[in-house]
């Protein structure tokens, strides 16, 4: 029973679930809540990410590609996939990413189990933690720390954790207004110690937008 409560938490609560409209102008969205920055912005995370030769990636949360373009044009990728539940964004990512013929796109739900066991140098998520409860949040992890090698790294871009309250108007007004009520609490949560608990050690973090940003990397 508890189980089934989690997961009708999830749907009410949730907004990783995109409808088709936003699922289908999502990048135009994001240019337009960023106020322009958004594509800089990405650049400026996949700088600090490090890239060696012969990368394979699995993208939990891939969205319309947008990340899987920028992690091509940055190193050399020889496998690639990326897992979404929205068919409309698959099918932007497909169209986005047809030209990297290693580009995979998969329609999924990534807290159910992945069918890859140490295939990946790298796992990677962009704003998606945030949009499910605790529980899914670590069943995602797991799935990462499977599907990565033996020193791979899983790499997490989401909000960082600071206090809401003392944020500033526009900030309060994104996480209060626009995201999903799970976002606050994540921004509660310690994240490093949800690492720690499914194995991953060694990490390093990048902070933007004065910390209500991070980049968390992780060492399996």
């Amino acid at each position: 029973m508890g189980g089934r409560i989690s997961e009708l938490q999830s749907k009410i609560e949730s907004k990783v679930e995109l409808n088709p409209f936003e699922a289908k102008h999502y990048d135009l969205m994001m240019n337009i809540f960023s106020l322009g920055i958004y594509p800089s912005f990405t650049s400026r995370v996949i700088d600090r990410i490090e890239f060696f030769d012969k990368e394979s990636i699995i993208d939990f949360g891939s969205g319309t590609g947008h990340f899987s373009c920028l992690f091509h044009k940055k190193a050399r990728i020889e496998k690639y996939v990326g897992i979404d539940l929205s068919e409309i964004m698959v099918k932007q990512a497909e169209k986005k990413c047809k030209k990297y013929g290693d580009a995979k796109f998969i329609r999924g739900d990534i807290r159910k189990p992945v069918p890859f066991k140490e295939e990946f140098t790298k796992a990677f998520t962009s704003f998606v933690l945030h949009g499910f409860v605790q529980e899914e949040r670590i069943k995602i992890t797991q799935n990462a720390y499977n599907a990565l090698k033996k020193g791979g790294k899983f790499i997490i871009l989401d909000y960082g954790e600071k206090d809401v309250d003392s944020a500033p108007f526009y900030i309060k007004f994104l996480i209060r207004k626009l995201e999903c009520p799970l976002a606050e609490e994540f921004m509660k949560t310690d994240l490093k110690k949800m690492l720690k608990s499914v194995g991953f050690t060694d990490f390093t973090e990048y902070s933007f937008v004065n910390g209500y940003i991070r980049l968390e990397i992780a060492t399996k």
